[in-house]
């Protein structure tokens, strides 16, 4: 793929098994690297909304949708990307870090600071939940890698776009 900028993805796909595999297979087919995927349940039984992230140019990504739109189980598909639509993008990661009993009170701080929920706290670690996009979720592993991350788990890229926008609606499709 065609170095470029990150955009992201969302098609609107039949809740069928396979759906997933075939996506993946076509991507892999053509070289396609997708460095972000999450998969849920939308608003419609049946349908649900896979979210990729990808890095190219604006002609590899036209290239990517149209070849999604050959899948039989893809009803639509958009580029949701901020240059694009208008759209709300987030992330969610729980992080692992190391803590004692004179550090503890910094981390908590910290996580305060990027408005994240302490989930869990032991003897020796915390997990903090973070939520927003992926530049704060990455900023907020920076200011905490000194302390020792453990652990990382993140969810990928989500996003819908604002307003109004039917394009991905399931509107008419049940």
């Amino acid at each position: 793929m065609t170095p470029g900028s990150e955009h992201t993805i969302v098609a609107l796909v039949e809740d069928k098994p396979g759906t997933l595999n075939r996506i993946a297979s076509m991507f892999r087919k053509r070289g396609f690297n997708i460095s972000s995927l999450a998969v849920g349940h939308s608003e419609t039984s049946g349908l649900s909304r896979m979210t990729f992230v990808v890095d190219g140019d604006d002609a590899t990504v036209e290239q990517v949708t149209k070849q999604l739109y050959k899948l039989v189980d893809v009803i639509k598909v958009s580029d949701i990307s901020k240059g694009n639509q208008d759209s709300v993008l987030r992330e969610l990661a729980l992080i692992k870090v190391n803590t004692t009993s004179e550090n503890r009170p910094e981390v908590l701080q910290l996580a305060e600071t990027f408005r994240s929920s302490i989930i869990d706290v032991s003897l020796d670690s915390v997990i903090i939940e973070v939520t927003g996009d992926d530049h704060k979720v990455d900023s907020l592993l920076r200011i905490l890698s000194p302390y020792g991350i453990r652990e990382v788990m993140r969810t990928g890229r989500i996003g819908l776009i604002r307003g109004l926008d039917q394009s991905l609606s399931t509107d008419g499709l049940s």
